[in-house]
């Protein structure tokens, strides 16, 4: 019973910390932006792939730091990331630059990329044409150049993000399964929700209001963890 506890718990501020933290964000903006342009079920499957995995990875490192240094520092470090966490995102909410402008800025590199491809394909182009050919089609059977696209975008651009730092001190903190699936629950809630909408819908996403709702939640899982004792 205190083990499903536990589980639930971890669950809980998982879910409510990706959620707040994704919606707006600049993955949330590619995802959408990449599903105007490439079928949908491609785009959403290397998303989710990129952000289970970066999920995954994060809540492996979390759950390996109280086996590498005590358990009550990981408790006092991941208190002061919660703290930290959430004045940078209330600073980012009150200091935010417009949505449209992110969005963007998001939609300058994406358009840069495309060209950029567009330009090295026709490049070399004096290539045999059947051999491309055979070539697209047995690669095809394994890769999606549009799934492995929105693979990377998503997992690069997550790398570093707040986020994965925030799972990482949530599983050090909380019970790691329970972080793993209210991250992998989050993420497919945002990520359905940014393909599904496109761009019409990230268009109405308050950044301010996704970034100042986070800060403040952050601030209350730091409350919670430094009145919370160390087992």
């Amino acid at each position: 019973m205190e083990n499903m506890t536990s589980v639930a718990q971890g669950f809980t501020k998982s879910l409510a910390m990706t959620v707040v933290s994704e919606i707006g964000d600049k993955t949330f903006f590619a995802a959408a932006i990449l599903a105007m342009r490439h079928p949908r079920r491609l785009v959403l499957s290397g998303c989710l792939a990129a952000l289970i995995v970066m999920t995954i990875l994060s809540a492996a490192v979390g759950w390996a730091a109280p086996n590498l240094i005590s358990r009550a520092w990981t408790h006092h470090i991941t208190t002061i990331l919660f703290f930290g966490f959430g004045l940078w995102s209330l600073w980012d909410g009150f200091n935010d630059k417009g949505e449209a402008e992110e969005l963007a800025e998001v939609e300058a590199k994406l358009d840069a990329d495309w060209k950029a491809n567009t330009g090295t394909a026709k490049a070399g182009s004096k290539d045999s044409d059947e051999l491309k050919k055979q070539r697209r089609t047995f690669l095809s059977q394994f890769f999606s150049p549009i799934l492995l696209k929105a693979f990377s975008i998503t997992f690069f651009g997550e790398w570093g993000d707040k986020s994965q730092i925030a799972t990482i001190g949530l599983a050090a903190d909380e019970n790691p399964f329970g972080v793993v699936i209210g991250g992998i629950v989050g993420q497919a809630l945002c990520t359905t929700a940014a393909v599904i909408g496109g761009k019409s819908l990230a268009s109405q996403i308050s950044e301010r209001v996704a970034a100042l709702s986070g800060g403040v939640l952050f601030i209350v899982f730091g409350i919670q963890s430094f009145l919370s004792t160390v087992e």
